[in-house]
């Protein structure tokens, strides 16, 4: 086994990642152990007759290991050929399989094999049920559900031909309903109840959003009183939902309340691709989706909670064990449906939490809740173990969490391995305040061995993650050191795509040396705000976040907040971050309560192009880019745009119109006035929305929106000296077009053809340094904005237009046919500078 190390160069970044790449060399000394799902654990392990199980192929490399057997001087490999490998108890890799850097333990797929290590359990025999819900006989399959020691098997998901399956619900498709109240004293809520079909069952569910997170709440009982009925839920989710004060049910008029919906009942299973588990009468009820046979179909339901545990010890922890090309495929996550499940951000629940009468804590003197959290189960689950490696590994189908790097864990690699339908994250990293440590304090134990450090999580596709539990993270990374996340594409997820850091605080803590860099996300947001493509918490010295590649963000109809969503978001205590040459569509960032010493540069879409096609998956990994999940059918949220909105009439308040526009996620407003005429001018989606927002305020007023350009010079698009300044200034100018249809026409001809017909004219744009120049037309009015350089004087660069070019003047000339002054302008006055108003 040779252990390299490379350089990723990365244009514009100081930054050299330092990525463990293993390249397998095989001695003919190393020893092989062969395992196929047709195999027996008493054969001796070879190609001809091979083991059955991981377990027995492991023991046996244990035993060599133990005698210091020279077989295994260079290593060991073991082989899994192609099928499925049910398991019936998790992989349990400890200590005593340890190997080193000459000798590895490599747990691998045969050539052109495919071998899945499963949890899951095959349902079949199924047949037509009788009519149930209204539904005609046939309609409805059935099945025995599966037992275990005599006992139904208990699971939360369930998978048909390879596609997840929806608990019934009370909702259909994606649709949810709002609440009509929550009371925090009786920890009871109120909702709408129109369908008298729904009646309360033992087991059933409510599932609700609230803010960044969900919660799961197991239904106690149901009190219906007219067109409303009352729930009351099991302990100990119900005292703590109603206790602790973040996230919780939100109410508003502007907004809506939280959204919800019942599950988990026969009475909801209405509506194709629902099923149902009775486990009081062992039976198993489906609703086929068109074109599906139940005779032929494959039906999945998770059992294990956990697939494979690498689990050491502080002092000995596991060492040099290699997972290459193994499927890890069908897990269950029960505690949901044993305590409910109420988190406080990123899938990490609460197992107590309570609002503080007197705020405070050393750390941090206005902290109001306290919380101790507990984390979700993993699939694959690492604890005390370094120097392990999953590569080109596909970890598919599992409830909760795909991959955790827990605690102790540290030079460890995950490279090239496909994320693909998960519940919760694809991968957690690092301790998440466990159990016994109130979650807001900083983490920094005095030995260094607990954190998690030095991993190198690398061209990793991570795609349809978190769709069980919404608040959940694509890339999860809680109180870690040196971890390096690059070269990553994360897609359809429904919260954020990379969350970095816990604890909430400026205090210096375990957490430094961070690197988040050339990672592609997109599609995210798609249930949950409070939501970025990149998230940061606490103090993080010596951390970067550079050259990422964040866009596409999804449109979420039930969010708390519309406008609350960001590309890149440093949240609470974030501290001594470089956030440097990212990708964005437009600035649209948060930073909110941070720490010292963020240095922010150059973030927006003028960066080096070269950021986009670097960025993501790189060979030889490219071929998982055919696995990238994007929903065509979801609505997509509208990029943040400049556009102006003018308000004609009296009386109008500068900071009321600012607070307006901050309300509704409009990006630095800046507000322009002359005579009756105020203008708010910056970048900003759901204009219409906003102009709702105004006339409510302002019922008397003339409101006017200037939404799209009719001709948009930009300086990166349109200049051989591409280089854009950070800072802009604004110059608004009005004026109307000359009441005639045919010469408007002509107009608006002539900017249409502009940069191909009379490109002098951009050229002189170039020459005067515009950063951009937008001309914007409602009706006849025009709205003309300059963007220069901030400090800049215009008088000082607009000659510069026509300097040794003199079809500028020609073409000034000719625009002065088209143009006349606006209402209130002087005899022979056309344009009319509007006058910026103060900071």
């Amino acid at each position: 086994m040779l252990k390299t190390r490379m350089k990723l160069n990365l244009k514009n970044s100081k930054i050299l990642i330092l990525v463990i790449a293993f390249l397998t060399v095989y001695s003919v000394n190393a020893t092989e152990l062969w395992v196929s799902n047709t195999g027996k654990d008493s054969n001796p392990g070879t190609k001809e007759q091979p083991l059955a199980t991981l377990n027995m192929a492991l023991r046996k490399v244990r035993d060599l290991r133990r005698l210091n057997n020279p077989e295994v001087k260079e290593g060991a490999r073991i082989i899994l050929m192609d099928g499925v490998f049910s398991l019936e108890e998790p992989v349990f890799i400890r200590p005593e399989d340890a190997g080193t850097a000459e000798s590895p333990t490599i747990i691998e797929a045969a050539k052109n094999a495919i071998p899945v290590l499963s949890g899951g359990m095959q349902i079949s025999n199924w047949e037509k049920a009788e009519a149930i819900n209204g539904l005609s006989a046939g309609t409805v399959w059935v099945a025995d559900a599966p037992k275990k020691a005599g006992s139904v098997l208990n699971y939360r998901q369930l998978w048909v031909n390879g596609n997840k399956a929806t608990r019934a619900k009370s909702t259909k498709g994606d649709k949810m309903d709002r609440i009509l109240s929550w009371d925090k004293t009786s920890e009871t809520c109120w909702i709408p109840y129109n369908d008298k079909s729904v009646v309360f069952e033992p087991g059933m569910e409510m599932f609700i959003m609230q803010w960044w997170a969900i919660a799961t709440l197991r239904i106690k009982d149901m009190e219906v009183k007219g067109d409303s009925a009352k729930l009351y839920f099991e302990q100990p989710e119900s005292r703590i939902q109603s206790e602790h004060p973040w996230p919780a049910p939100w109410i508003s008029e502007k907004t809506g309340n939280s959204a919800y919906f019942l599950n988990n009942a026969l009475c909801l299973l209405d509506e194709p691709g629902e099923w149902y588990l009775d486990r009081l009468r062992g039976k198993i009820y489906y609703y086929p989706k068109p074109g599906e046979d139940m005779n032929s179909a494959k039906v999945m339901a998770p059992v294990l909670e956990s697939l494979v545990e690498v689990k050491g010890t502080v002092d000995t922890p596991v060492k040099y064990v290699y997972f290459k090309n193994i499927a890890f495929e069908y897990s269950n996550w029960l505690r949901p449906s044993e305590q409910g499940h109420v988190p406080l951000q990123a899938g990490m629940y609460m197992l107590d939490a309570y609002k503080l009468k007197e705020p405070g804590t050393p750390d941090k003197a206005g902290l109001e809740n306290q919380a101790w959290l507990g984390r979700p189960r993993a699939a694959v689950e690492v604890n005390f173990a370094n120097n392990i490696l999953f590569d080109g590994c596909t970890f598919q189908h599992l409830a909760s969490t795909g991959l955790d790097l827990h605690k102790g864990t540290n030079n460890n690699t995950v490279q090239g391995n496909l994320f693909k339908d998960i519940g919760g994250s694809a991968i957690n990293l690092g301790v998440f305040s466990d159990e016994a440590f109130e979650t807001h304090l900083p983490y920094n134990p005095s030995d260094e061995r607990e954190v998690c450090s030095n991993e190198t999580v690398i061209d990793n596709l991570i795609t349809d993650v978190t769709n069980e539990d919404w608040g959940c993270v694509g890339i999860s990374a809680g109180f870690v050191k040196n971890i390096t996340i690059a070269h990553n594409e994360i897609s359809d997820v429904a919260y954020t795509g990379i969350g970095l850091g816990w604890g909430w605080t400026k205090t210096v803590n375990a957490m430094r040396n961070n690197k988040v860099i050339a990672n592609k996300i997109h599609h995210y947001g798609k249930h949950l705000y409070d939501t970025a493509g990149i998230y940061t918490l606490s103090a993080q010295p010596e951390s970067v976040i550079e050259e990422n590649y964040v866009y596409d963000i999804y449109f979420n109809p039930y969010a708390h907040d519309p406008y609350h969503w960001f590309y890149l978001y440093t949240d609470e205590g974030s501290a001594y971050f470089d956030v440097k040459n990212n990708w964005v569509p437009a600035e649209k960032f948060l930073q909110n309560a941070n720490g010292p010493d963020n240095v922010w540069e150059n973030n927006n879409a003028y960066v080096d192009e070269s950021v986009k096609t670097n960025a993501g998956i790189r060979e030889p990994y490219k071929a998982l880019l055919k696995e990238v999940v994007v929903d065509e059918n979801w609505p997509m949220q509208e990029i943040p745009h400049f556009a102006a909105v003018e308000l004609i009439g009296k009386g109008f308040d500068a900071e009321t119109i600012k607070k307006i526009a901050k309300t509704n996620g409009v990006i630095d407003a800046q507000l322009y006035q002359w005579k009756k005429h105020s203008v708010l001018y910056a970048k900003m989606n759901h204009i219409e929305y906003l102009k709702q927002q105004l006339a409510l305020e302002y019922p008397k007023a003339e409101i006017k929106t200037y939404d799209t350009p009719v001709y948009d010079f930009n300086k990166f698009e349109r200049c051989e000296d591409t280089a854009m300044v950070a800072e802009w200034d604004h110059i608004l100018l009005t004026a109307n077009l000359v009441d005639d249809v045919k010469l408007q026409e002509e107009y608006l001809e002539y900017h249409d053809t502009q940069f191909e017909k009379w490109p002098e004219v951009a050229q002189g744009f170039c020459n005067a340094n515009f950063q951009q120049l937008q001309v914007f037309k409602n009706g006849r009015q025009l709205m003309l904005v300059i963007s220069i350089p901030k400090g800049a004087d215009l008088d000082e660069l607009n000659p510069k237009t026509t300097e040794n070019n003199p079809r500028v003047d020609e073409w000034n000339e000719i625009m002065k046919r088209y143009q006349t002054g606006i209402k209130g302008t002087k005899s022979g006055e056309t344009w009319v500078f509007l006058k910026k108003l103060n900071e």
